[in-house]
């Protein structure tokens, strides 16, 4: 091929390629469900209000990607407390603190040389966590009783990945944390905190 020819065939695919990517759109945002608790009815606390404290500042850089997530563990949190917790006195204080949650991205080991080209490896494991603790506190702002509950959650994903099926993940993961400290919270608190609840 010429070097005239082998140019306008450079040229060529340029606008080629420039024209298909006009023609592309980007594809929809996936969208989530809602993670909500309401269905599972209000555990009625003998407190006049419900404080929600979050000792937990996402780093906002990696290996964290909890603020990445469609839906971050500390939202699911708080929208828990809202759905589930429910002031019936006029005095006294529940408060609710997030302790821990992350997501946190670790590289996993890859296969090298010739096997690894042909080789689809999990590259990265997401591990995820929640702690919550709830305290009953007095007139005084003293404690009176509390739980404390922590659930863990860990996924692998090939290399091949998208970012889309890893936000399925971080999603799923969070569903699954949210899904064991709904069951777990409601445990401890009827049976911990006993006389506070109505």
């Amino acid at each position: 091929m010429t070097p005239s020819l082998r140019i306008g065939f450079r040229i060529g695919a340029y606008i080629l390629l420039a024209g298909l990517g006009a023609c592309t759109t980007a594809p929809p945002a996936a969208q989530y469900p809602d993670l909500t608790y309401g269905h599972h009815g209000k555990i009625a606390l003998d407190v006049g209000e419900i404080e929600i404290v979050s000792q937990y500042v996402p780093p906002l850089k990696p290996p964290h990607v909890e603020h990445l997530a469609p839906v971050q563990p500390e939202e699911a949190m708080r929208r828990w407390v809202r759905d589930r917790l429910e002031a019936t006195r006029p005095n006294g204080r529940a408060r609710v603190t997030i302790k821990d949650a992350r997501i946190v991205e670790v590289p996993l080991e890859l296969t090298r040389g010739i096997r690894g080209f042909f080789t689809t490896d999990q590259s990265e494991r997401y591990d995820a966590a929640l702690e919550v603790v709830v305290e009953i506190l007095d007139l005084r702002g003293l404690p009176q009783g509390f739980v404390r509950v922590r659930a863990e959650r860990s996924r692998t994903v090939p290399e091949d990945t998208s970012l889309a099926d890893r936000e399925r993940v971080w999603f799923e993961i969070t569903e699954a944390l949210m899904n064991e400290l709904n069951a777990e919270l409601e445990l401890s608190i009827r049976k911990h905190l006993a006389r506070f609840v109505r």
